[in-house]
């Protein structure tokens, strides 16, 4: 991460874990507000005089980091904090913002869609591993298109992110569309604008499956050839929502729950497919966690299989692997176990794919064991 970049995100989520700091010390008094977070992110650049951590405390889980597993982590949060009364404070402000944030030791996890490699890990102290499986999705607003309807190549979706397909009647579209009428009128091409492990995984993707034709790059940030950005997933879906013409990409849980229109893909196979737990788990299928050891580093995206969805990713944890304190470390990694043990339903009810149990496992004996707190493990 270049410097500039770097410290841009620790005062923007500096300033923004100021507010978690008082909302925590406001439970502590006796609060009775609700036991998770979804506050957008304070755009980075916002001054914040010191960049101190936060006070952890027991009965809190604070975290910081990617909003495409957000749906998911407040609702493990809300059921976790029923079941055993542990609360999580969660800030969805990107993943780009959660890594800063681990790495700066503002919070006691880091949330990350684009997981680091092991030099990253090894220089920073910290330890990785997957948390959930999901898919990232493609939005348009076009008028008379139903969810589902519009399909689209990796090299026809990369020809309008380069800014090179301009009209939504361009032949390139239209052809794949045999039946579905579409209007000759501009595309508005709407990105994230904030360091982004959901861009990091669509980009990912059309530098895999549409090598010729994407040369922007993939990163959490790119030089965008053209658009407008949005900053977090609520930006990229608010603008969207609001642009007839326009097209985005957020991840599946969060354009399910808001009613956005998603379109099929054309995958490695050549099949057309429609996003769904179905889809992600075939794409997920090939993941070789043991291989990926001791960083677990694994990119999902352009799987083969005639089921596979094309834009799967997995979400991360990042934790420091030396924890000053043992007792709030274990409240975490309580969390984390209890995610993996009694999540899944919940997890599958939002269309993510559980963490397999043999990966559970894995991660267990080969990444937990690795923290430590004085000197001695802290799971279990």
């Amino acid at each position: 991460m270049q410097h500039s970049t770097r410290v841009r995100l620790l005062l923007g989520v500096a300033a923004l874990l100021a507010v978690v700091a008082m909302a925590i010390g406001a439970a502590a008094c006796g609060s009775s507000s609700s036991s998770s977070s979804s506050a957008s992110a304070t755009p980075a650049g916002t001054p914040s005089p010191t960049l101190t951590p936060v006070q952890m405390q027991s009965g809190t889980n604070v975290g910081a980091g990617a909003t495409f597993p957000a749906p998911i982590y407040l609702k493990w949060g809300d059921a976790y904090n029923t079941a055993k009364g542990v609360k999580l404070n969660y800030q969805p402000i990107g993943s780009g913002g959660g890594i800063a944030a681990i790495e700066a030791k503002l919070v006691n996890f880091g949330a990350s869609d684009a997981p680091l490699q092991e030099a990253d890990l090894t220089a920073n102290g910290l330890a990785q591993f997957p948390m959930i499986v999901g898919g990232d999705v493609v939005v348009v607003h076009l008028n008379g298109v139903a969810d589902g309807q519009l399909k689209l190549t990796a090299d026809v979706l990369a020809s309008i992110y380069m800014g090179k397909t301009t009209m939504w009647n361009d032949p390139s579209i239209t052809k794949l569309n045999p039946g579905l009428t579409l209007p000759a009128t501009k595309i508005t091409v709407v990105h994230r604008s904030d360091s982004s492990g959901t861009t990091w995984i669509f980009t990912h993707y059309l530098t895999a499956a549409a090598p010729s034709v994407w040369t922007a790059g993939a990163d959490k940030v790119v030089p965008w050839p053209i658009g407008i950005g949005g900053n977090g997933s609520a930006g990229v879906a608010t603008s969207v929502q609001q642009l007839s013409g326009s097209i985005g990409y957020v991840e599946y849980a969060y354009a399910k729950q808001t009613g956005m229109t998603t379109t099929q893909l054309q995958n490695k196979a050549g099949t057309w497919v429609k996003p769904s737990i179905a889809s992600f788990t075939a794409a997920a299928a090939n993941a070789n966690w043991k291989a990926s050891l001791p960083s677990m580093y694994v990119v999902l995206v352009d799987q083969p299989g005639a089921d596979s969805w094309p834009i799967t990713g997995a979400s991360f944890i990042l934790v420091q692997k030396s924890q000053s304190d043992a007792a709030i470390a274990k409240q975490m990694f309580a969390w984390f176990d209890w995610n993996y043990t009694s999540g899944a339903s919940a997890a599958t009810a939002l269309d993510y794919v559980p963490i397999p149990a043999n990966v559970y496992t894995l991660v267990q004996k080969q990444v937990w064991s690795t923290v430590t707190a004085n000197g001695s493990p802290v799971w279990p």
